[in-house]
């Protein structure tokens, strides 16, 4: 007896397990059933996705039948798509069309939605608002103390989407008060900042590239936004291949997938071939294990460790610089990149050596003591970085005990920093069997 209720027990935790990792049915929601209603209306209809939530991933789409290489995931109507020929259409309209100087299409449809939120029940675009997020995880709306712990390069990038979007809200605080007869309340409280923040994430973390003709209405930024609901349920996996274009024929916008999908398992799609630190930067979220994920080595700490007394050493900068060797310089889970091998090929040349400096951006070999010489400052880098992310991800216990308000974006950093430091000590391990290979 005991022997079949073990086996029972296990059983039920495999179905239990394999319920986890398959994902929770949500097409039951009010919202769902809204948002599939609102869809029908305008010619979408799906009977192979369905909306719930997974392990890991959060919200998705999973499929109710085994998909194949070259299937179609989904065929969104242009009906269904929000662009900038929408906002036209709308009241928003004919003050776009006056309004000089033009407006950005990211303005247009960052307003759009602003004002559609603030219609509440009278908007026709409701059934979508309802299940888009009411926050976002880009550096954009994170708190200084989380940006802080991010690594450098991204950090800086942060710091310049947060510009971006602040720079957006007062050049466009006219514009918005032009607006004044389409509304009851005041301009300034609609369109405040943070309203802006969460439509500018909304268009930035979910649109899809979709190219329009230029309109004179608009400034010359490239219009390529669309919006597409139900569409932008799909996860992204660094591990799927898609196509994805808006098709002529059809006037729809369709995504084929390029690999196999299990009947009741997360569908995904690749937003690119996208690092940790981009897909946070653009997206406000990592993926476990990215292949494509790789930990940046700032000028300042590539040059810690060359001797200032170094003769050539501002001619050496001079030619990284002109020759674009000081940026995207890299460790990856197959150890250093080329580009940091190279870089630091450059600035270990002896004096003797120097001559051959563009033999080494071709990537021949100089010397014995050069290569080695490259690979044991490769490693002091790899270590000193180890070193650093560890002492963040202490940082970072410490804030997640202390600030309960910020744990959400901290355990964020701390899975991208945890991911870094797993490609660092890959990287060791690798340089360290270069380095025994040439001793």
């Amino acid at each position: 007896m005991k022997k079949s209720r073990g086996r029972t027990g296990r059983k039920r935790r495999r179905k239990h397990l394999q319920s986890f990792m398959v994902g929770v049915n949500c097409s039951h929601k009010l919202e769902y059933i809204k948002l599939k209603k609102w869809l029908k209306d305008r010619g979408f209809e799906d009977s192979n996705l369905r909306p719930a939530e997974f392990w890991g991933t959060g919200r998705g789409l999973m499929t109710t039948k085994t998909l194949q290489a070259g299937d179609l995931i989904i065929s969104l109507p242009e009906k269904c798509l929000l662009t900038t020929g929408t906002v036209l259409s709308s009241c928003l309209g004919e003050y776009i069309m006056k309004w000089k100087p033009p407006v950005s299409p990211l303005i247009a449809l960052c307003t759009f939605l602003i004002a559609e939120k603030h219609a509440g029940e009278k908007s026709l675009w409701k059934p979508y608002l309802d299940v888009l997020p009411e926050t976002y995880t880009c550096p954009v709306s994170l708190e200084h103390d989380v940006v802080s712990l991010l690594p450098e390069p991204l950090r800086k990038k942060a710091q310049e989407q947060k510009t971006t979007v602040h720079e957006l809200h007062m050049s466009s605080k006219a514009f918005f008060s032009s607006l004044q007869p389409l509304f009851a309340e005041n301009t300034g409280t609609i369109f405040n900042y943070s309203a802006l923040e969460w439509a500018w994430c909304s268009i930035n973390t979910r649109t899809i590239y979709m190219k329009h003709s230029q309109r004179e209405c608009f400034s010359l930024e490239p219009d390529v936004y669309a919006l597409a609901p139900y569409l932008d349920l799909l996860n992204h996996s660094p591990n799927v291949q898609v196509k994805a274009a808006f098709n002529e024929q059809t006037r729809s916008y369709e995504i084929r997938t390029n690999s196999q999908c299990k009947k009741y398992e997360e569908v995904f799609i690749c937003y690119g071939p996208h690092d940790n630190q981009r897909l946070l930067l653009e997206y406000g979220f990592i993926a476990m294990d990215n292949s494509h994920s790789s930990v940046y080595v700032s000028s300042d700490i590539l040059l810690k460790y060359f001797p200032p007394l170094d003769k050539q050493r501002n001619a050496k900068l001079s030619i990284l610089k002109d020759h674009n060797f000081l940026e995207n310089l890299t460790f990856g889970w197959d150890g250093p990149s080329w580009r940091l091998l190279t870089a630091l090929k450059l600035l270990s040349l002896g004096a003797d050596e120097f001559t051959c400096w563009r033999r080494t951006l071709l990537g021949d070999v100089i010397s014995a003591r050069n290569e080695q010489q490259t690979l044991n400052i490769a490693a002091k880098i790899c270590h000193f970085l180890i070193e650093e992310t560890q002492h963040v991800l202490l940082q970072i216990s410490e804030s997640k005990r202390n600030k309960e308000n910020l744990r959400k974006h901290l355990a964020l950093v701390e899975a991208l920093r945890l991911e870094d430091l797993k490609i660092l000590q890959k990287s060791a391990e690798i340089l360290c069997s270069l380095n025994m290979a040439t001793a």
